[in-house]
């Protein structure tokens, strides 16, 4: 991307949590866009709310962006879904084109607005995507591509609103695009010197001992239950 001008962000959306699909859950992955400006504060968008704060939200997952050039891919592979037709199918905050994980690196640092917000993960996807898009695989195939999206914290509150650009500040881990460890993590390495060199990264807490423990049992955890969900009711 070019540090100079950035990217536009083309929607900032947000949502409310609602029941969801199953009995006892709830979400907020239906995003609606916002106009006008839309403070950012540490917990995330002004007016966004999460289903489930146990895996969801908090300073670490503040924010959620997800890059609109992905639905075309999404289009070609599932068919013409109305879910797929404008920005908001992933419970993305921000979307925007011209910038994807094999560009963006764990750790970078952007001003939007007044605000900066910091790549602080990939998104890990979980079983709500199932149901959203009527796929019964959707969660696996969006890990399984690399199409994620990733998080930010956000360092320095502030406002910002649609066509705002998206101007990089820092890149201190360069050699870290977020495919490249998202990879590390969905392939499920076991390579001691992979997990190693992550480990050197400025990984959340979860992730970090995720790696750690893959390093010291040499064995990958069940991700079934994220990925699947609980058996509808």
């Amino acid at each position: 991307m070019d540090t100079g001008t950035g990217v536009r962000i083309d929607a900032l959306l947000t949502g409310a949590a609602v029941p969801y699909t199953r009995p006892g859950s709830r979400s907020a992955i239906a995003k609606s866009p916002r106009s006008g400006p839309v403070h950012i504060g540490e917990q995330g968008l002004e007016g966004d709310e999460q289903g489930d704060l146990r895996v969801h939200g908090g300073v670490d997952k503040a924010v959620h962006h997800y890059p609109f050039e992905h639905y075309a891919a999404w289009r070609a592979e599932l068919g013409e879904l109305p879910v797929l037709a404008t920005p908001g199918a992933f419970g993305e905050n921000l979307s925007s084109h011209a910038l994807d994980e094999s560009t963006v690196c764990i750790g970078d640092r952007y001003a939007l607005g007044s605000a900066v917000l910091e790549v602080s993960q990939g998104r890990q996807p979980c079983w709500k995507l199932n149901d959203r898009f009527g796929v019964r695989d959707m969660a696996r195939r969006v890990q399984g591509s690399g199409r994620t999206g990733w998080y930010y914290r956000v360092p320095q509150p502030g406002s910002a609103q649609a066509g705002d650009a998206l101007v990089l500040l820092e890149r201190p881990w360069p050699a870290w695009p977020l495919r490249r460890l998202m990879r590390l993590l969905a392939e499920r390495v076991l390579d001691p010197e992979q997990l190693a060199e992550a480990l050197e990264l400025p990984l959340v807490p979860s992730w970090r001992t995720l790696l750690e423990r893959r390093l010291a049992s040499r064995q990958v955890e069940d991700w079934g239950r994220r990925i699947d969900g609980p058996a509808p009711g």
